[in-house]
């Protein structure tokens, strides 16, 4: 025996003696430490500041900010640079903002925490289990399928048809829960594309154009976010006047579906597709798409869930019968359903990825923070004051800027209703028709493209790990600025042609 193992390992090369692994230490991130410093440092500086004046309306109204709405203010400032820079992940920093309002007695740890299970969170919530119904009956492979069929091979008309789909999509649906539909099929979409996991100028351009396109298609019709609905209300209780379903989608179509195009074009400029085409691609989809066979029980189960799902949600503006519904609890039907007819089952819900409904529940908290504390109402006369005596033209983007500022930092419906009300006193003393400041706003509100926490589209397209936080910052600049420029066209041509009132005769 000992012959055989000896002839066995001649002519092998001799062990060596000893095997050393080098241990290679995790680099110190001095970036990391630098801006999670920054950000504590900026909190305890306005925390600890002495107190700031009083904001004081056109009419002499004197608004002061308690030592709570600068500690809000603080926070904000704080969360805003940690998300930003991703010091840590972006559903960490949203414990943050719970922890510190707590601790620094900005509000009671229940009002803190209880907008963590807010119905806002909720409807994200079974918005992301309506994708993975989705994605686990198969019915995401047959969409993408279609869909690229019909644009075929060009990576530019792909993108622009995946974009079309999510604003069509937003226009019937919670743009929340457009996004989490197309999400899936955006990655079945990129899986063709031959690069893996891989990041990618496509890969950028196909998750942050779908964020942004289902934003825009959103401010298109009363179904496709809350803020219409609520701003109609507002706007009815300063003017008496209702805006109507038809009303709101003639104003806004051009505007909404303008943008959807321009969005294509700059993403088209700023991250164009490495593949001009994917060669052979409309012959694979065809060859995949017959592999999947004729329509599973489960498909047809998940497209009539959320059908019945989404004809609710459109009936609540037409029924007076089904408008105490809650959306979060309707949309949640769904997600029981797919569980009861066993659609997902436990492994699914372990999928879920709770980092961005944990983004969204922070969200939420400094949103109603800043509204709660009366900050947000601070800083909204402060900033409209500036622009009391001025043009009026300068006066309504003045306000469309404030609402895309703040849209992007807390809940589109609070920006809404910090700003409207205010907005709508001063607009009286220059001349200005409430109409247009409401349509302006709204416009705005629909389409924050600087953070991630603007909307929930946002958050699910970060989920592609295609992007990072800095990285939808610095493209979001650009399209933000022209979203302000195409609206002031908007303002001097498209809405007065159409009938909209600008100035008050």
């Amino acid at each position: 025996m000992a012959d055989k193992d000896k002839k066995r390992t001649e002519g092998l090369p001799e062990p060596p003696a000893e095997i050393v692994i080098a241990e290679t230490k995790p680099k110190f991130d001095w970036k990391r430490v630098f801006f999670i410093l920054l950000g504590l440092g900026v909190f305890f500086l306005v925390y600890f500041m002495p107190p700031w004046p009083d904001a004081v309306d056109p009419v002499g109204k004197h608004f002061t900010l308690s030592q709570q709405g600068k500690g809000a203010i603080a926070l904000f400032a704080m969360a805003g640079i940690w998300w930003v820079f991703e010091v840590v992940p972006i559903g960490v920093t949203s414990i943050a903002i719970g922890v510190f309002q707590a601790l620094f007695a900005i509000r009671s740890a229940k009002d803190a925490f209880k907008d963590f299970m807010d119905p806002s969170v909720m409807f994200i919530f079974g918005s992301v289990v309506v994708g993975l119904a989705f994605t686990k009956s198969g019915l995401t492979k047959r969409l993408a399928y279609k869909m690229l069929e019909i644009v075929g091979e060009k990576t530019s008309m792909i993108l622009l048809g995946c974009l079309v789909v999510t604003a069509g999509l937003a226009h019937f649906m919670a743009h929340t829960a457009a996004a989490a539909t197309v999400f899936p099929i955006l990655l079945a979409v990129y899986a063709l594309y031959g690069e893996g996991e891989k990041k990618t100028k496509f890969g950028k351009a196909l998750f942050i154009g779908m964020a942004y396109a289902a934003g825009a298609g959103s401010i298109i019709t009363f179904l496709g976010a809350a803020r219409g609905p609520a701003a109609a209300g507002m706007f009815k209780e300063f003017t008496g006047r209702d805006v109507g379903f038809f009303e709101l989608t003639k104003y806004m179509f051009i505007v909404g579906w303008g943008m959807v195009f321009l969005i294509w074009i700059i993403l088209m400029i700023f991250l164009k597709p490495e593949k001009k085409v994917i060669p052979g691609l409309r012959e694979k989809v065809k060859k995949l798409s017959k592999e999947l066979g004729p329509i599973t029980f489960n498909e047809k189960f998940v497209i009539g869930t959320v059908i019945l799902v989404v004809v609710v949600m459109a009936l609540q503006s037409f029924v007076p019968a089904l408008k105490p519904l809650d959306r979060a609890a309707i949309m949640l039907v769904s997600t029981l359903l797919f569980f009861i007819f066993k659609v997902l089952t436990v492994k699914e819900l372990e999928e879920i990825p709770w980092n961005i409904i944990l983004l969204f529940s922070g969200a939420m908290s400094i949103g109603f923070c800043l509204w709660k504390t009366g900050a947000a109402q601070w800083m909204a006369v402060n900033w409209l004051v500036l622009f009391q005596h001025a043009h009026w033209m300068v006066f309504v983007l003045s306000i469309a800027t404030f609402v895309l500022i703040m849209t992007n930092f807390i809940m589109n419906v609070a920006a809404i209703a910090i700003s409207l009300p205010v907005s709508l006193v001063v607009a009286q003393y220059l001349g200005v028709a409430p109409d247009v400041i409401f349509y302006a706003s709204l416009v705005t509100a629909g389409m924050p493209f600087v953070l991630l926490i603007g909307a929930a589209p946002n958050a699910i397209a970060y989920e592609s790990k295609q992007f990072s936080t800095g990285e939808f910052f610095g493209y979001g600049i650009i399209p933000s600025i022209l979203l302000i420029v195409f609206l002031a066209i908007a303002i001097l041509t498209f809405w007065p042609m159409l009938g909209m009132p600008i100035l008050l005769k």
